[in-house]
């Protein structure tokens, strides 16, 4: 079914710290264009992963000066990451927001899309006929690459770390590699010991469950270790590392806390916590979001790297591959209108988590103890 109008498709310049990721490419617009849509792009919105204004103005989009320009003329804003305050007072009601919420431990923003009556699509919750989350996974690729790395900078003593080289050293001198805890074996943990085990550290990694956890151990061939996440077994994982990785995602809802203060208290003080699970709360009792401009704090001697958005660190690269995946579900949005889309498709309507005011998704609803209402369209 498709529209009885041209749809508005905005996408307006990030604004989180360091965030250069941008929603819409020039050649995402023209794919726009070219199904009968209007895309209007924010001035700068690309430009420092080097897509300029007039790569947008010559894929037809229209180039607006301001943030609000944008959101007071789309009827669907195409973007990265969750609205920061400023923006709130933009949107309208019916607008459609399509990019990563993270909802479950951010109340604050929550309400204010409540309260606005906007339309929420979540990346991180679109599913696929595998049961993967295809919008999330290309930034979970990503930053299970860039954990270990930014886990071995932490390490270094100019940083508060220890001064532990995550490879060691090889003979004759033999000194040993960091040792280094994966908790969560999806894509940010399989990602991750990929590239620590190419770093050469000693690598142990933790799921709940043993399906992919063998699948990994299977691959890597005695050259990691692997173990269910049972409490005890992670404890002294924990306590005993040089680098621990949180890759836990429970998709929609908050991370779970499994590092409390006292199991930190038993880590060597200058070891490191690389939590990729802030985005939804962080896996221990202490992780608080950073940023790019300020990534590290230590508490309990123990150095945290808690940064929300880490695949802006290299954003053209992410960029790239977050619009790959994100276009098509954009186009299906314009052409058919959010009520038929959700009709119809069972995954991106998994997207949809707040709709007229109301909360949409179990999990959410669950989550933040509010009540679940079903997405009713006219």
């Amino acid at each position: 079914m498709r529209r009885r109008h041209a749809m508005i498709v905005g996408c307006p310049r990030e604004t989180k710290d360091h965030e250069y990721r941008v929603g819409l490419t020039p050649a995402g617009v023209a794919q726009i264009v070219g199904a009968g849509g209007t895309a209007i792009v924010e001035t700068g919105a690309g430009a420092r992963v080097g897509l300029p204004d007039a790569d947008y103005l010559a894929a037809g989009a229209r180039i607006a000066a301001t943030p609000a320009e944008v959101y007071g003329a789309a009827e669907l804003i195409v973007k990265v990451k969750e609205l920061q305050p400023p923006e709130f007072r933009l949107t309208h009601p019916g607008q459609i927001l399509f990019c990563y919420h993270h909802f479950a431990p951010a109340p604050v923003l929550l309400q204010a899309m409540l309260d606005a009556e906007v339309s929420c699509l979540a990346y991180e919750t679109v599913t696929d006929a595998a049961g993967g989350l295809p919008l999330l996974a290309p930034m979970s690729c990503i930053a299970g690459r860039l954990a270990p790395q930014v886990g071995a900078w932490a390490l270094q003593m100019a940083n508060g770390g220890s001064g532990v080289l995550l490879g060691g050293v090889p003979a004759p001198t033999l000194v040993p590699p960091a040792r280094v805890v994966v908790i969560g074996a999806g894509n940010v943990g399989a990602n991750a010991t990929r590239i620590a085990v190419g770093m050469g550290a000693d690598v142990t990694l933790f799921d709940r469950g043993t399906e992919k956890i063998a699948v990994l151990e299977a691959h890597y061939a005695g050259h990691i270790a692997t173990a269910v996440a049972e409490p005890q077994a992670l404890a002294r994982a924990i306590a005993d590392a040089d680098l621990v990785i949180g890759a836990v995602l429970i998709p929609g809802e908050s991370a779970p806390h499994l590092i409390d203060r006292a199991l930190l208290r038993r880590m060597r003080p200058g070891s490191v916590l690389v939590d990729v699970a802030i985005d939804q709360g962080g896996i221990a009792e202490t992780s608080r979001p950073t940023s790019h401009t300020r990534p590290l704090f230590t508490e309990e001697g123990v150095v945290h790297y808690c940064v929300p958005n880490m695949p802006s660190a290299v954003a053209r690269t992410a960029t790239l591959a977050l619009t790959r995946a994100t276009l098509p579900h954009v186009l299906t949005l314009l052409r058919q209108g959010l009520a038929a889309t959700c009709a119809e498709n069972p995954h991106l309507a998994a997207g949809l988590q707040t709709h007229r005011g109301g909360v949409c998704h179990r999990g959410l609803a669950g989550d933040t103890k509010r009540p679940f209402v079903a997405a009713a369209f006219d």
